[in-house]
């Protein structure tokens, strides 16, 4: 239980740093933490024509890899799908559509944030 509530701590600042990130480079935030019956998404921004879907993955290290590389194909079909059913609610068709992922990596003498473009 007490990792459980660490993780949603430690997820919850890196979303936090996301949107300040994003804000700071003319991204307007729409919504966080986006649920429907497929699944969640952390971030939903607008930058120009574009509606963007972004996962934030937040380490302290990279012992298990870097924190993009845990959205696998599987987490891909939920997003997507997930996203599906946003577009449909908010009448957003005519809008571009990307799927990003934003990595926070802090640990106690550093923070790292990487912006992936395009990740499907």
């Amino acid at each position: 239980m007490k990792n459980k509530h660490l993780n949603k701590i430690k997820g919850d600042f890196g979303e936090e740093l996301a949107c300040k990130f994003l804000r700071d480079n003319g991204y307007e935030i729409l919504t966080r933490n986006y649920k429907n019956y497929f699944g969640e998404i952390d971030i939903i921004a607008k930058y120009k024509r574009q509606i963007i879907f972004i996962e934030v993955k937040t380490r302290t290290n990279l012992n298990y890899g870097e924190g993009i590389e845990a959205i696998n194909r599987y987490k891909k079909r939920h997003i997507e799908n997930t996203a599906k059913v946003f577009i449909k609610q908010n009448k957003l068709e005519k809008f571009q559509i990307s799927f990003d992922a934003i990595q926070i990596l802090k640990n106690k003498n550093s923070l790292k944030i990487k912006y992936v473009k395009q990740i499907f």
